[in-house]
């Protein structure tokens, strides 16, 4: 945390990303500053832990399906089928409408590196702060933290594909794992 975030730690007090995650930074500037870099950090920079690759090697030739609370995307980059997978509180990689003015999911890979590239002084320029291209309003990483989550066709295909998988696996013997 030190190395990534002490100049937020200096200005806010905030010892770990988790703490900063719900700061509410006053401006959206500071929000997406903070945001951006925690993005960037754990979605787009961390190579897969090797248990994710161990967990992989055990299933690989099962028929397995992984619902998961990560939002980081690691089950992904340790080489899991995404039609395999049910990422249920959301995804890093993915921006929303804050209030969810409509079910449509946003990447922000180029937008995030952008951020991060020209964050200064634990803000970002005004003209990088994302906003709804439908309302106009306030655009937040898509998790599942208030009733404004938005569920995409894609969320709703994953859940409907774990549902699907379930129903087959009926009268089988599951093993559930737990990270």
């Amino acid at each position: 945390f030190r190395r990534y975030f002490a100049d937020f730690d200096e200005k806010y007090g905030f010892h770990d990303m988790y703490s900063g995650g719900f700061y509410p930074f006053p401006p959206l500037e500071e929000h997406w500053a903070y945001w951006s870099r925690f993005v960037f950090l754990n979605r787009y920079c961390d190579p897969p832990k090797p248990v994710y690759q161990n967990l992989l090697e055990l299933v690989k030739d099962k028929d397995y399906f992984v619902l998961t609370t990560n939002v980081d995307a690691q089950f992904t980059k340790a080489g899991f089928a995404p039609k395999r997978l049910f990422a249920v509180q959301g995804d890093y990689g993915l921006n929303q409408c804050a209030r969810a003015c409509h079910p449509q999911l946003y990447d922000n890979r180029a937008l995030v590196a952008e951020m991060v590239a020209q964050s200064k002084n634990c803000r970002i320029p005004s003209s990088l702060v994302p906003r709804c291209p439908v309302c106009g309003g306030p655009m937040e990483v898509n998790l599942r933290k208030d009733s404004y989550f938005v569920e995409d066709e894609a969320w709703n295909a994953a859940e409907q594909r774990y549902r699907d998988f379930l129903k087959q696996a009926s009268g089988h013997k599951l093993v559930l794992l737990e990270l």
